[in-house]
């Protein structure tokens, strides 16, 4: 399913995963005006692009990108204690 502008009234956080989503997803929803877009290792200690394993054939390095990711937003949004624990 393809994103609309709509979905930037739905939901809180617009998450891509390299700079050319977060480029197109800003093209359909006109704009940040509330700074909801990212990139997914913008919540990193070291934010950027998380490289596509279809072209670099390396599937374990993007995994780890993701977890280091996914481990950044939780921290983010409150969840410190659990992260640590993981």
């Amino acid at each position: 399913m393809q994103m609309t502008r709509k979905d930037y009234e739905k939901y809180d956080y617009l998450i891509g995963m390299e700079q050319r989503n977060v480029t197109n997803m800003l093209r359909i929803l006109g704009g940040d005006p509330e700074g909801k877009v990212s990139r997914l290792l913008d919540f990193a200690e070291r934010p950027r692009d998380i490289a596509d394993p279809w072209y670099t054939g390396d599937f374990d390095t993007t995994y780890e990108d993701i977890l280091e990711g996914c481990l950044g937003l939780l921290e983010n949004l409150g969840y410190r204690e659990r992260v640590t624990h993981l």
